[in-house]
């Protein structure tokens, strides 16, 4: 009997590991011989620990799982869910990089190779490098850690540029609040990832890779240092990838908290051993990154999605999603909502079919008040723009960011003036201080919004010029992007900051 019981960090926080020790104590006191495989999450949060028991017509869920129900994994019961693969949740996405992920052993090549892997490194490992990145450029794979950069193009650019040694840097430091993507790959399915830093390091050159993780990741760090241990001893990594005699070497390096270090040179000034500092650009990093040489930095869930594209084909890819916004986005829809959770979709959903269809309301029941799309730098969208379809352009059009795909929802009783001090605040307490619009303005912001919720009506313009400010001066996207939120929930909620003016006058 094969049971599969997550290690998810967010299944272990809701009791995995007790309805583990349960699992045994009750197939011990039955004299039933199980196994146990610890997988990566589905993805349906509400439902953790979801347990599935293996049967000849395919897993079938159990969930919530409590240690005081597992009796119901041997003789059936209400927690029982039916097969987990014709779940609705499960049924209406389009799971290309998420295909594996609660599927298999994280730690099993032989049963990562039977569900797909490897396909499309063994195909990469016949082309060249200029054919690689050409089908990367023609998918139109883009950054999936905020910026929505074409992937390809800044593959081409290290490609093309002179250097003898190379290397490739996955951003793993998934700092946004409302984001776990990232996370879900690493525990769950990570040679995903390791077969798409080598393919990367195969289009451009490239022999030696880092992955830049969160000291927060305790467990996705733990199974990814496991799975480049696996990827060694198979021959997956070193001096001779597949018997190719190709070579490509992985490190994982575990950052020390801070959230500037997810922008990429700040990123490349930690790895270096350096204070996380933002660098000013030129040079780019894929011309002078990590050590002064070339140098790809992409997001854990673009090279992710790098195996399926060369796998099944640029083009197969390419028909999905809208406009220029191609293939699919995880959505990682948190907040006060009832469904949350991770569902892989085709770009171009509306947030009315995200937040009500799919995560089912508000959790407390109550009106959505507005979304926040892309973390704590994302802006807040109100009910009236829910019909504007998920993609780079549309949202941009929108004053707004698609980001790491992260939304965070909120009913009609939440203070969006206190959101806005917040994104205020948090910018002042993770700025690396290398730039005044970014160091001073936030501490600026915070004060002008103590103004405001105090009742003084001539600090609103005030707060708005320092946001553009703050927006057109800082180094980089923490700055930069802290206006979204804050202008957002200015434009779209001004009775939130108009409130407490009229209560001070009365």
């Amino acid at each position: 009997m094969r049971i599969w019981i997550p290690r998810d960090a967010a299944a272990k926080a809701l009791g995995a590991e007790d309805v583990v020790a349960a699992v045994k104590a009750e197939a011990a006191r039955r004299g039933i011989e199980v196994t146990i495989t610890r997988n990566g999450s589905r993805g349906m949060v509400w439902l953790e620990p979801l347990v599935e028991v293996e049967t000849p017509e395919g897993r079938l869920g159990f969930g919530p799982m409590t240690p005081e129900d597992v009796g119901q994994l041997f003789d059936g019961g209400p927690l029982s869910l039916g097969l987990t693969e014709d779940l609705p949740w499960m049924k209406a996405q389009t799971r290309l990089t998420f295909a594996r992920c609660g599927v298999i052993d994280p730690l099993s090549l032989a049963e990562y190779r039977a569900h797909g892997g490897l396909k499309g490194l063994e195909r990469a490992l016949k082309m060249t490098g200029a054919e690689v990145v050409q089908e990367v450029l023609d998918s139109g794979l883009r950054g999936r850690g905020g910026a929505g950069f074409p992937t390809g193009i800044k593959w081409k650019t290290v490609h093309d540029a002179p250097g003898e040694r190379k290397y490739i840097v996955t951003n793993a430091d998934e700092g946004d609040s409302g984001t776990f993507a990232d996370r879900m790959i690493m525990e769950g399915d990570p040679f995903t990832l390791i077969e798409g830093m080598i393919i990367a390091g195969i289009a451009t050159g490239a022999t030696k890779g880092f992955i830049y993780s969160r000291s927060e990741y305790p467990d996705a760090n733990e199974v990814m240092a496991a799975a480049i241990a696996v990827g060694r001893v198979e021959g997956l990594l070193g001096q001779n990838v597949l018997g190719s005699g190709k070579a490509f070497e992985l490190e994982l390096r575990v950052g020390a908290g801070a959230y500037v270090c997810g922008e990429e040179t700040a990123l490349l000034n930690s790895l270096e051993g350096k204070r996380g500092t933002v660098r000013a650009k030129p040079p780019l990093p894929a011309l002078q990154g990590f050590m002064g040489r070339p140098t790809v930095v992409n997001n854990v869930i673009s090279l992710a999605s790098v195996p399926v594209i060369l796998a099944e084909g640029a083009a197969h890819y390419a028909s999905l999603g809208i406009g220029r916004s191609k293939g699919t986005i995880p959505l990682q829809i948190a907040g006060n909502v009832k469904y949350g959770g991770l569902f892989e979709a085709a770009f171009g959903l509306t947030l009315e079919k995200i937040v009500n269809e799919i995560g089912g309301g508000t959790a407390s029941g109550r009106p959505v008040k507005a979304v926040q799309v892309g973390g704590p730098l994302g802006a807040w969208i109100p009910v009236s723009q829910f019909a504007t379809p998920f993609g780079y352009e549309e949202y941009a059009g929108q004053n707004a960011l698609i980001g790491h795909a992260g939304l965070t929802i909120a009913d009609d009783t939440a203070d969006m003036m206190a959101f806005a001090r917040f994104a205020m605040e948090f910018c002042a307490i993770e700025s690396c201080g290398k730039c005044t619009p970014c160091r001073i303005g936030a501490v600026r912001g915070v004060e002008t919004l103590d103004r405001i919720a105090a009742g003084d009506r001539a600090a609103i313009p005030l707060l708005t010029d320092l946001c553009e400010t703050m927006k057109a001066g800082s180094l980089c996207a923490l700055g930069g992007f802290t206006p979204y939120p804050v202008m957002s929930a200015l434009t779209h909620f001004p009775d939130d900051f108009t409130t407490n003016i009229r209560e001070a006058a009365e």
